[in-house]
């Protein structure tokens, strides 16, 4: 289940991929390294892949509601699934950590919540005037709680998740987003359902393989997760 926010901004980067402004290469790589080694737990890795995520590639670019969406993955282990990803990036990019570490990546998307013209998303003339004068920035509005922004916009809490899904479409990168395999539908789906079998069976195999070279750490890591 996914936590209430406890400000606007967590509300919005709930629904932005764990990283922002990586480039093909970098998610190529990615794709190829499977799940790397010491993802959490067999069985979470399981549920990971029944839901379409096979792949760090894929979960760099999931956002946090896809992967709660999944069963026993929450709040802790999304920030498990991150700094994973996070330790396989900077294994062949230099300085990645500085540049897309959680803080970074927020501070980031503050600037470009600052850089907003005041009275955006279009509000109702009396909203916008009454925001405007407030003298506030789209990030300092983010910043508050949840029920604070509301209140000074004088506004429902309904009306305020509105403004969040419209900053989340304002600040989703550019790059397409990839979906799930089970949430994909075409004309070739037999054809994918195939490939993506025969995909997960080889990333399957992979960490069988890794498994078995490092049984000790495997084992503490089950045990303590």
């Amino acid at each position: 289940m996914m936590p209430f926010p406890q400000t606007l901004f967590d509300q919005v980067i709930a629904g932005l991929p764990l990283f922002d402004d990586l480039s093909e290469e970098a998610v190529d790589r990615l794709t190829v390294s499977g799940f790397g080694r010491g993802l959490l737990t067999a069985a979470i890795r399981a549920r990971l892949r029944k839901a379409g995520f096979a792949d760090m590639g894929v979960l760099a670019l999931a956002t946090p509601i896809d992967l709660m969406a999944v069963r026993k993955i929450g709040p802790v282990r999304v920030d498990a699934i991150r700094v994973h990803v996070l330790g396989e990036l900077a294994r062949f990019i230099p300085g990645v950590r500085a540049a897309h570490d959680k803080d970074a990546t927020d501070r980031r998307r503050l600037d470009r919540l600052r850089a907003l013209p005041v009275g955006w998303p279009p509000l109702d003339g009396a909203l916008t005037e009454r925001f405007g004068t407030a003298g506030l920035t789209w990030a300092d509005l983010a910043l508050m709680r949840h029920k604070e922004a509301a209140q000074v916009l004088g506004i429902s809490t309904a009306d305020l998740d509105g403004i969040a899904s419209a900053l989340v479409r304002t600040l989703v990168p550019d790059t397409p987003r990839a979906m799930p395999a089970a949430a994909l539908h075409g004309d070739d789906a037999a054809q994918d359902a195939r490939a993506t079998r025969a995909y997960t069976e080889l990333l399957r195999e992979r960490d069988r393989e890794w498994d078995e070279a490092a049984p000790e750490r495997g084992t503490k890591q089950a045990r303590a997760t």
